[in-house]
């Protein structure tokens, strides 16, 4: 196999996410203000994308309130910071079972599910150059959860989202779903480039070793764009990965806390780790404007 690494990198900053982290260290956001002061922070630091889920203000829980959607972007354009907006369209796809001897019906704390029109809402009002698009079905955790996105929920997402003039970012978590990728792409549901993102490391789906990254790398369309990241303490390795298999980055609280052994992180120092990394290997990061040339963005707000 041929070394095939990206010296041109954009990084992608997954400011916060919607798990139960915020108790966990207190430099997750989670006001809108909040976000956006993440959002902001991360795209000095060198993220070219700032990927933003909102958070119930009350109980840090993971949202998908348009106001407070409306709030955090309104707070990013009003700085005058460049940054490419990338907005959660995951949230409304959740589904926790009863119990294991009786399913139905679903439990209500943690399941939420919302139809296609309801889950864009917030991406038709605010029309960000991104949204992503979770594609296919998969357990998370050890309980009852189910990540849940099925074939004709996806292409009708899909279909508004390319209505919409936003670029999906599609995200696979599994090799499934690249091949649902793959059939939404044959009926011309994705605009091009294709963007994808590959969510490694995820109980329970794809494994973050090199053998099944790779595999997925290599049933990529060769004309597709792609992000690479792990969770937890592989995150930071996986900014010199992502760039030797050809991707680009993504870093951020979402996905890990931690700097090093016991130090907490906050999301500019993610980015600047990611950054040092990659400059490190003879990699150019890229700017917002530079991501916009690749991906063929035009800019909003």
């Amino acid at each position: 196999m041929s070394l095939a690494m990206n010296r041109e990198v954009f990084i992608t900053c997954a400011v916060t996410g919607a798990g139960d982290t915020a108790g966990r260290s207190d430099k997750v956001p989670v006001t809108p203000a909040e976000i956006a002061a993440a959002s902001i922070e991360a795209a000095k630091a060198g993220a070219a994308v700032a990927h933003i889920h909102v958070r119930d203000p009350e109980t840090g829980k993971g949202a998908r309130d348009v106001a407070l959607y409306r709030e955090a972007v309104r707070l990013i354009r009003e700085s005058g910071t460049d940054v490419i907006l990338n907005l959660t369209a995951g949230m409304g796809g959740d589904l926790t079972l009863g119990s294991v001897e009786q399913p139905l019906p679903p439990a209500k704390d943690g399941t939420d599910m919302a139809g296609a029109t309801e889950r864009l809402a917030h991406v038709a009002e605010l029309r960000p150059e991104i949204c992503t698009l979770d594609c296919g079905t998969m357990n998370f955790g050890e309980g009852d959860y189910v990540m849940t996105n099925t074939p004709a929920m996806l292409k009708e997402m899909a279909r508004q989202i390319r209505d919409l003039g936003v670029r999906p970012e599609i995200e696979v978590f599994d090799t499934g779903h690249l091949v649902l990728a793959k059939w939404l792409h044959a009926q011309g549901l994705l605009d091009g480039p294709v963007l994808v993102q590959l969510c490694m490391g995820i109980p329970w789906g794809a494994p973050d070793d090199i053998g099944t990254l790779m595999a997925m790398v290599n049933n990529l369309p060769k004309d597709w764009v792609f992000s690479a990241f792990s969770i937890g303490r592989n995150q930071l390795p996986y900014a010199a990965l992502a760039a030797l298999a050809g991707g680009n980055v993504r870093v951020g609280l979402e996905d890990n806390l931690w700097l090093a052994k016991g130090v907490l992180a906050s999301n500019g120092d993610l980015v600047v780790a990611a950054k040092q990394t990659l400059e490190g290997m003879g990699a150019k990061v890229l700017s917002p404007a530079e991501t916009r040339a690749k991906l063929k963005l035009e800019k909003r707000g």
